[in-house]
């Protein structure tokens, strides 16, 4: 009897499976069929939580994922890294310290890290920094600087934006560099009512601005361009006349950006600092020798936000500078190379070592923002899989945002691509591990596969 039944539910669970590849399939080529996706490709796989294969379509096709790419970066960091990882910024001083007076040059650098001054982070906004840095000057004595400000920003090597990123995204919020020093999530905010400037969210440091926008439309079609160490921005495209728009772009020089600032808050805390501010970066375009920051003379140890906080983020709201500040990371402490190209390749090599093809993992960085990505559905799923069975399971899987149709996965957008990769337990409770990615679509992406992945719930 007890042999009976058991035949009877594996052949039910089989029937059901059979059930639900069959509405997958038919809806899946439904889309493929239509108009709309006559030139378009597709790569979808679905499995059950075992790994064990519920449906595919072109499982095995590499496509350009967009933001789905940073579920690999991430699930790397937190094994690799840890999830209690943190970033440190230091401020040390040379020369002596004499009746308040420091002869010599106060000095501030980083590891890198990517939440510093951010204000996504109880704790960590800017004004914590500031605070914090004011009370160890205060601490140490130093009421008057004789040398310089230096920010030490030479931690990682000097590209700051990965190769392959449009041009029209590297001046905007979401296309901001990666820099030994960050600051502010190196992003800026202006708000815009039509076509003039009304605010910025913090002043900018020696941008001059040419403005070619226009009034127009209903909607935000502006592009800010900036490059990195150049003083020149542009903006332009068109914004809805008559109302405030607020746009968002990447700073040029987050380094100078932070010194400046740091140089205003010794000034209005009574601290007279004789020099000026520089940047090791910029001493090195010029020629000159660059100032390491001192062994000694520490005065302010700061530490980022545990790195399953940032990766939380970095998931949630799609932060493609955590992405790449992540790649540079992950370059630096396993490869002793902080490049781009470095972490990129350590990356495939990571998630080879894990099972997956690595002729399924084309990487170009570490976010998704490079259409030079090419992954498969299939690739994504293992990942996930692989994921699910590890200690820092919770951590990854929380940052996964909730989508409109009430599924609990990560998205991924750009011009020409849409896909979806995540976990879910439908109402009858079992539970899936699916991809889905659509290049070159005419119609709304995200609305098309959202009704496939509905057959799941």
């Amino acid at each position: 009897m007890k042999k009976t039944f058991a035949i009877l539910t594996l052949s039910s669970q089989i029937i059901f499976a059979q059930n639900i590849a069959q509405k997958l399939d038919e809806v899946t080529k439904k889309l493929m069929n239509s108009s709309t996706a006559v030139s378009s490709n597709l790569s979808f796989y679905v499995s059950d939580e075992g790994g064990n294969l519920v449906y595919e379509f072109q499982g095995n096709k590499g496509l350009s994922t967009a933001s789905t790419q940073k579920i690999f970066t991430a699930a790397a960091a937190l094994e690799v890294l840890g999830k209690n990882y943190t970033y440190t910024t230091t401020s040390a001083y040379s020369g002596t310290i004499s009746n308040g007076n420091l002869n010599g040059n106060l000095f501030v650098t980083s590891n890198g890290d990517p939440t510093l001054g951010s204000w996504r982070y109880e704790g960590y906004k800017p004004e914590n920094f500031k605070q914090k840095l004011l009370d160890a000057i205060k601490k140490s004595g130093i009421k008057k600087i004789s040398g310089d400000l230096i920010i030490d920003d030479i931690y990682f090597d000097h590209q700051t934006i990965p190769g392959g990123w449009p041009f029209d995204d590297f001046g905007n919020y979401y296309g901001a560099g990666v820099w030994g020093v960050n600051w502010r999530e190196n992003q800026f905010d202006i708000n815009i009512n039509g076509t003039d400037f009304k605010s910025f969210s913090y002043p900018l440091v020696g941008i001059k601005w040419l403005n070619d926008l226009k009034a127009a439309g209903n909607s935000d079609q502006s592009l800010i361009f900036t490059s990195p160490y150049s003083d020149v921005a542009l903006i332009n495209g068109s914004l809805p006349a008559g109302k405030v728009t607020t746009v968002s772009g990447s700073v040029p020089n987050p380094p100078m950006q932070l010194g400046v600032e740091i140089q205003k808050w010794l000034k209005d805390s009574g601290v007279e600092i004789l020099g000026k501010v520089i940047t090791n970066s910029l001493l090195e375009l010029d020629g000159k020798k660059v100032l390491d920051t001192p062994k000694k003379n520490i005065i302010l140890t700061y530490e980022s936000p545990t790195l399953d906080k940032i990766i939380y983020w970095f998931l949630r709201k799609s932060v493609n500078l955590y992405g790449e500040n992540l790649i540079k990371t992950l370059g630096k402490e396993k490869k002793g190379n902080p490049s781009f190209k470095s972490g990129v390749s350590y990356l495939k090599e990571f998630w080879k070592s894990k099972g997956i093809n690595p002729n399924m993992i084309n990487f170009a960085d570490g976010s998704g923002l490079s259409p030079q990505n090419y992954v498969s559905a299939k690739a994504e799923v293992q990942a996930l899989l692989y994921a699910k069975k590890q200690p820092w399971f919770e951590s990854y899987y929380d940052g996964f945002p909730t989508q409109d149709n009430g599924m609990k996965m990560k998205s991924g957008t750009m011009r020409d691509t849409k896909s979806y990769a995540g976990y879910h337990t439908s109402k009858d409770g079992k539970k899936y591990v699916y991809s889905i990615i659509i290049n070159n679509y005419e119609g709304s992406g995200s609305t098309e596969l959202q009704k496939i992945l509905n057959i799941l719930k």
